[in-house]
């Protein structure tokens, strides 16, 4: 079992190749690459220019990294209590000092790069950034662990909105739906390691519920996403809105239900819907101002 400051053996090119590589696993690359790519695909359906997309996509990715590196070098020390192998700082593939300074620098970039994208967009998404640092930092451990997800989910749509030319503000179905999927994501990210977390002392707002009632709530806030996705825009939702919404609803149904001899049919079905929930935000795109 790794230390927060093991160094790795070898030459030193295989040194800085390790620790690299630890940094790229430290950062949570999973969720780093699905969001930046779901804003960047979002700005681009609605409207903005290349230039100002690849300023999107990079402010998103910057404060992706912060967060994701943040929350590893912060929860180092329990992760090795835990003995959670395969994460870089426990298996002791980079330092934790190591992984606060990437986490600092990439909030650094992020600051210029949201900014750049306009005053009111980026104060929007550095609050949302900001939101999730509070939750690495003290959040995730209280009943409001919730909230943070709500609002950097809601502030990631707010941010391409107010991108667009003329920076008009978002429509309120967009912002909601966002909330919703990151509380129905915050649900989701806890559920498979609920159990270790309370062995440690963590008592979020899942954890409270205990694993058989976050695996009960988890497809609420997805499937109500998918209604706000399909009814909150003007005009009628059409036959294929409607049909998303009967399947989405029916999806998670089974899922949790299934859910209740085997766990992973309702996280599988809580993904689907996620999924669902995500093809619905871009294609309504072009209305989300």
């Amino acid at each position: 079992m790794g230390t927060p400051e093991q160094s790795t053996t070898g030459g030193p090119e295989a040194r800085w190749a390790v620790r690299l590589a630890g940094l790229a696993g430290s950062c949570h690359p999973g969720p780093v690459v699905a969001v930046t790519a779901l804003m960047a695909a979002l700005a681009v359906t609605a409207g903005q220019g290349a230039g100002r997309c690849v300023l999107t996509g990079a402010a998103v990715l910057t404060g992706q990294l912060s967060v994701g590196w943040c929350n590893d070098a912060f929860d180092a020390r329990r992760d090795i209590a835990a003995d959670r192998h395969g994460k870089p700082v426990v298996d002791g593939t980079v330092g934790v000092t190591e992984v606060w300074v990437a986490a600092y620098a990439a909030l650094a970039l992020c600051v210029p790069l949201s900014l750049a994208c306009g005053l009111w967009a980026g104060a929007v998404h550095l609050a949302g950034v900001g939101a999730a640092w509070a939750y690495d930092l003290r959040l995730k451990a209280t009943a409001w662990s919730w909230a943070p997800y709500a609002v950097g989910f809601a502030a990631l749509p707010a941010f391409v909105a107010l991108g667009l030319p003329g920076r008009p503000w978002p429509a309120w179905w967009v912002v909601t739906a966002g909330a919703l999927l990151g509380v129905g994501a915050h649900l989701g990210d806890v559920l498979p390691d609920i159990r270790g977390d309370l062995a440690t002392g963590v008592r979020g707002w899942p954890h409270r519920l205990g694993p058989d009632g976050a695996r009960l709530l988890l497809p609420v806030p997805l499937v109500a996403a998918s209604a706000v996705l399909v009814l909150g825009p003007a005009g009628p939702p059409g036959r294929w809105g409607l049909a998303v919404l009967v399947v989405t609803a029916l999806v998670a149904v089974t899922g949790t239900v299934l859910g209740r001899r085997w766990e992973r049919a309702a996280f599988a079905a809580a993904v689907a819907v996620a999924v669902a929930d995500v093809a619905l935000l871009l294609l309504r795109g072009t209305g989300i101002a």
